[in-house]
């Protein structure tokens, strides 16, 4: 079947409270996709974020950002009032996030309806904790401790806390349970909410036939729950420091690579657990998203290992993955898998492999097309019906600010390619979302950005970079209805809907 659909983070969505959440604004695109001719609204990681605010640096593999929990929804359930949520200062600009204000303001908000929602379940004779228990797995619940000690810690890496938590001594767990119960459950409030709300969207989306398209990163962060909780999944020395961490080497990109700094498993350890780990978060992920975009799928076939003591990426070296054998344990778990491996930058004979073993559908990215010279594999006519076509992703510039860039080689070839001859930069995105759609590829998924037509200053990230990343935002009356009545009419001339 040929299908479509649109990427947009959450965070990306218009709202009146400083960054989208799972708010009327969310639902009212659900139906925006639908009368589009839409099939996916594809997203970034939900995971809370820290600092640098990357999505792909979550402090948890099992937990939900308090940021998108709805207060509108709050408010109609009197845990918060209208007057206590617009007398906060989530920044004037509804155009770009500032999470600094996020931070500081938005949980103060979470609290007040946190005290509420316990008196309202004592009214009612209800156990909190019986309903934590009901509702949110143990990993989760593992997070809201650990998130509880970060703020006790004033924030410090769990890497830096007294050394009788920081490799969790019974004796010390079971105390600062007891210190600190109060800010658990409010953690545990807090997902309690995210998961409800989200859970409530998604069954409208797929009611409306709109199914989400998640991401998960390979790595977790080394300031994370699952670093902390778990040490003994990852390749840490007797100190629960780590031996080698995540990155790439050295490319046409970075003379030096790229240091992701993120602890690398010790996959030994995970393969004779019979990788238990690897199916809990599925089953995570499984209950989340209705398809799982597994992101660096080719650290799965192999990983660059970097000294942890290294500055740079240049020292690494590839180490060998579980390969095959993760999948077939994940088929054997949960059946026919709906995933989609994110398969781009230079790949291995041994990861083609890895990738046609699995069957899953690879990634084609239409800029990278016209940027690596006329014989790009990235172009449309090489593609399998098996795979998944983007004219940029979340880390690529949006496809005007990218065209607005080229070189005038490789313009005048795109323009060849496209029998473009009109010079208006935004007709380029239009082109772009014509050729994705026309493709053989099975399924076409174009970032919002693109069908807005907007230039550089709708980029939401920019690889090996710190700030100004996440904060993009579409506004209030952007996706008009005749760029949905365009878009329909694309995805039936080609069969997508």
């Amino acid at each position: 079947m040929r299908e479509c659909g649109v990427l947009l983070p959450i965070a990306s969505l218009p709202s009146k409270y400083g960054i989208g959440a799972f708010s009327k604004e969310a639902y009212e695109f659900v139906d925006q996709l639908k009368a589009a001719g839409q099939s996916y609204w594809q997203i970034l990681p939900l995971g809370p974020t820290g600092y640098g605010d990357s999505p792909y640096q979550a402090f948890s593999a099992f937990a939900g950002n308090p940021y998108f929990i709805d207060l509108e929804q709050l408010i109609e359930e009197e845990l918060l009032t209208q007057k206590e949520c617009e007398q906060e200062d989530f920044g004037d600009d509804d155009r770009y996030i500032d999470y600094g204000k996020l931070y500081t303001y938005r949980f103060p908000l979470l609290k007040k309806a946190f005290v509420r929602w316990k008196e309202m379940m004592q009214q009612k004779g209800k156990k909190i904790q019986r309903i934590f228990l009901r509702e949110l797995g143990e990993e989760t619940r593992e997070y809201c401790f650990y998130a509880a000690l970060k703020k006790h810690f004033e924030g410090k890496s769990w890497a830096e806390w007294d050394d009788d938590i920081r490799i969790r001594q019974e004796e010390a767990v079971e105390r600062y349970k007891n210190l600190l119960s109060e800010e658990i459950e409010f953690y545990e409030f807090q997902q309690l909410m995210f998961a409800r709300q989200w859970k409530k969207l998604k069954t409208y989306a797929n009611k409306k036939g709109i199914r989400f398209i998640g991401d998960i990163p390979i790595y977790v962060a080394i300031d994370s729950a699952d670093s902390w909780s778990r040490p003994e999944l990852f390749q840490f020395d007797s100190n629960r420091q780590p031996k080698a961490v995540a990155g790439c080497p050295p490319d046409a990109f970075s003379d030096t690579g790229q240091l992701w700094g993120n602890p690398l498993y010790d996959w030994a350890y995970h393969k004779k657990t019979g990788y238990d780990w690897w199916m809990r978060r599925m089953k995570y992920c499984f209950a989340l998203y209705d398809v799982v975009r597994v992101d660096h799928f080719r650290g799965f076939d192999e990983y660059y290992a970097i000294p942890a003591e290294d500055e740079t990426a240049v020292n690494g070296s590839w180490k060998k993955g579980p390969g095959i054998s993760l999948f077939k344990k994940m088929k054997e778990t949960f059946g026919e898998l709906n995933i989609i491996a994110e398969d781009l930058g230079y790949l291995t004979p041994s990861v083609h492999k890895l990738l046609k073993n699995t069957g899953f559908p690879g990634m084609k990215v239409l800029q990278f097309a016209f940027s690596t010279g006329e014989r790009s594999t990235y172009l449309p006519y090489f593609y399998p019906h098996n795979c998944v076509v983007y004219t940029g992703t979340h880390d690529n510039d949006t496809t005007r600010g990218w065209y607005e860039t080229m070189d005038e080689e490789e313009k005048k070839f795109t323009k060849k390619y496209l029998n473009n001859k009109d010079t208006l930069p935004e007709k380029i995105s239009w082109d772009f979302i014509r050729l994705a759609v026309a493709s053989v590829a099975d399924l076409a998924i174009i970032p919002m950005q693109d069908y807005l037509c907007v230039g550089k200053e709708g980029r939401i990230n920019t690889p090996s970079t710190l700030g100004n990343n996440w904060t993009w935002r579409m506004q209030k009356g952007e996706f008009t209805k005749k760029i949905i009545k365009r878009s329909r009419k694309l995805n039936q001339i080609y069969g997508r809907c």
